[in-house]
């Protein structure tokens, strides 16, 4: 049996669904030889340590750790200071400076800690330095929640289609815009009614500027350029149009002729727009899901489909990283 230490940085709503997870799954994890232990929490306002394991039930119905943590550290500190073996980092996004995320993951590269993440930021803003880091400390760093929330993309890429030429891929990315396009085109309502009705429902954020002007999208189109495509490219380098101009009319006009329109991510054309998609693509799906097609030279086009948020959706995709970690060292290991 394999013990694995863990510390969690960020206790948002993938925080707390991260708790969730491992405390749910534990027992199947030991099944396949990995004793998960999260021996620490930490958000803003402290940490809570254990080295017998965290008790969840202590913690999951706190907003934030104020009333529990054990600890006054945080951050680059706690990380430092606690004997994990692997980070799960899972603060807010920032794609314009990466922080604090970035500082977290560079801290536990440099103290020869694995990451896995959910937080798109830190990789937008320096993926090849993050790469770098983790390879130079001979550790793994992981972040299949950041690209397609359940969808597992990046791991299909790597692994089931190693040998294939990945041509491009393409396809929805974003839940939230996925879900205003979809009651538009069903119901004929204007673009403010919709994003109200996704606001009420949890859907949409109070600021839902980050995911309908396409900036979430773009953030996940670098993230695939750079992670599948060695592509080295910044944010500014992909074209960018949000889904806020799109109107019932041209919903309405695009389903006469047999089309939806969906906000698509293009790797490696590096666009983000409104697009028309065939009413009978595999990637013309409905809701909040999130769908990609992978375009290869021996496999042809393959697609998955996917919840792209939620707190135990995203937690599944970053749990699946932390068991792929230790999977692919006891092979490493036999050879």
């Amino acid at each position: 049996m394999r013990e694995v230490k863990i510390s969690l940085v960020g206790y948002g709503v993938v925080g707390h669904g991260v708790v969730d997870v491992l405390t749910r799954k534990r027992a199947m994890m030991k099944e396949l030889g990995l004793d998960l232990k999260l021996i620490s929490v930490t958000d803003h306002t402290g940490t809570i340590i254990s080295e017998d394991g965290i008790d969840a039930q202590k913690i999951l119905g706190e907003k934030t750790l104020t009333n529990v943590a054990t600890s006054s550290m945080k951050g680059k500190e706690a990380i430092d200071a606690i004997a994990s073996d692997l980070v799960i980092e899972v603060t807010p996004t920032n794609i314009v400076h990466g922080q604090p995320g970035l500082g977290h993951m560079e801290a536990a590269l440099a103290g020869g800690k694995h990451v896995v993440t959910s937080n798109k930021g830190p990789l937008v803003v320096a993926y090849s330095r993050l790469k770098k880091l983790a390879e130079d400390n001979g550790v793994m760093l992981k972040f299949e929640a950041t690209a397609g929330g359940t969808m597992p993309l990046i791991s299909l890429v790597e692994r089931t289609l190693v040998g294939n030429t990945i041509y491009g891929i393409r396809g929805i990315f974003n839940g939230t815009c996925n879900y205003i396009l979809t009651r538009m085109a069903e119901e004929n309502i204007p673009y403010t009614h919709a994003l109200s009705e996704a606001q009420d429902l949890g859907i949409a954020e109070a600021d839902p500027s980050y995911d309908v002007e396409g900036v979430d999208t773009a953030g996940k189109v670098v993230i695939l350029a750079n992670a599948l495509f060695d592509m080295n490219i910044k944010y500014s380098d992909v074209d960018v149009t949000g889904i806020t101009g799109v109107t019932p009319e041209a919903l309405a006009l695009a389903r006469e002729k047999g089309y939806a329109i969906k906000l698509i991510g293009d790797v490696p054309a590096l666009t983000v727009r409104p697009t028309l998609v065939p009413v009978g693509s595999p990637i013309a799906v409905g809701g909040t899901l999130n769908s990609a097609a992978i375009y290869t030279d021996l496999s042809g086009t393959i697609t998955v489909s996917g919840l792209g948020a939620g707190s135990i959706e995203t937690a599944s995709a970053i749990l699946s990283d932390v068991v792929s970690i230790y999977r692919t060292k006891r092979i490493d290991a036999i050879f």
